[in-house]
């Protein structure tokens, strides 16, 4: 009765909430806190994000929190990322089961753009003073197996973002649920990601003299980039040590045109794996495209490291590479 209660409340959850975060090109580039939308972990973007209904480990807390409740142990993850123009993107994380409650997990997204040099109405050439914008998402998740069938997880994130003088701060939460019905190595998930309150910036970097009188602008408000998304997984083929893997994403969002995410994965005797992946929107000038990936598990008596890697093509950009290490114990 409760599974079927849980399939219920998915199916609701999707088509009430697919006309809410409908693609719409008109609204693209008027979201902040872009670094929500950024991606984590090496084998969710070699399978071109197509993991909402797969997903294990920590790297849930960003692809759908429900995945957190598969996992046995604990397990803790790091992954750094050389990313569009030279900004880097480090992420930490760990996730841990503890018995008859959950997992509960945590985890820290750090996005450093560089040194700039600061401008003004007076000295467009540079004053001479150098800042380096920062922006920050810090995240806790909890999930948890509902029946045999059905799991369910939610993540609360605190976002800050520091630009020289001026700093926004805001929330926003994630809430996925992930189905498998038992049947041919079928599963199916739903996660909404990224909904909260809006965000502005304040701070002094806002004063200005206007001849003898001092002036502080305020600033507008901005929505969060919020989506919805939806999954499907296929175990194709699971015989002796060969699993092989058809996953397909449609993702929903609010402020974009809606992307469609396919990826396929080979793995070896639960050690060895091999991605690929593959992103599509009728955006013009979409960046994204063609993935591929890869890693390699190493077993020492119970606690697992695994090593991953991918890679992303991209317009305009060079493309981008995600290394990732998990430590399982």
């Amino acid at each position: 009765m409760k599974h079927k209660i849980a399939i219920i409340l998915m199916v609701l959850l999707a088509v009430s909430l697919t006309s809410v975060y409908a693609g719409n090109e008109r609204r693209i580039g008027t979201a902040g806190a872009q670094e929500l939308r950024i991606p984590v972990g090496a084998r969710g973007i070699a399978l071109g994000g197509a993991v909402v209904a797969n997903v294990t480990g920590v790297e849930a807390i960003y692809w759908n929190p429900a995945g957190l409740a598969s996992l046995a142990g604990t397990e803790a993850m790091f992954s750094h990322q050389p990313y569009l123009a030279d900004i880097d993107v480090n992420f930490a994380g760990v996730a841990t089961r503890i018995e008859d409650f959950g997992t509960i997990a945590a985890s820290a997204k750090i996005i450093s753009i560089g040194d700039m040099e600061e401008t003004t109405n007076e000295y467009p050439d540079g004053t001479g003073r150098i800042f380096s914008p920062t922006l920050s998402v810090i995240s806790v998740a909890y999930s948890r197996i509902m029946t045999n069938r059905v799991s369910f997880g939610v993540t609360g994130k605190f976002i800050h973002e520091k630009i020289f003088e001026v700093s926004a701060t805001g929330v926003a939460f994630d809430v996925g649920f992930i189905y498998d019905p038992g049947w041919q190595g079928f599963s199916l998930g739903l996660a909404i990601r990224n909904y909260g309150p809006e965000m502005k910036f304040s701070g002094k970097g806002f004063e200005r003299t206007l001849g003898e009188r001092q002036a502080s602008p305020e600033a507008l408000k901005f929505d969060l980039p919020s989506s919805f998304n939806a999954g499907m997984a296929w175990n194709a083929y699971d015989m002796g040590p060969n699993l092989a893997t058809i996953t397909g994403n449609f993702v929903s969002n609010n402020y974009s045109q809606d992307v469609w995410q396919g990826g396929a994965e080979y793995v070896y005797d639960g050690l060895y794996s091999i991605r690929v992946g593959y992103n599509y929107a009728d955006q013009e000038s979409y960046l994204y495209g063609f993935t591929v990936g890869g890693g390699v598990k190493y077993d020492f008596g119970g606690t697992k490291l695994a090593f991953e890697y991918s890679w992303m093509d991209t317009e305009v950009f060079d493309a981008n590479q995600f290394f990732t290490v998990k430590v399982e114990f």
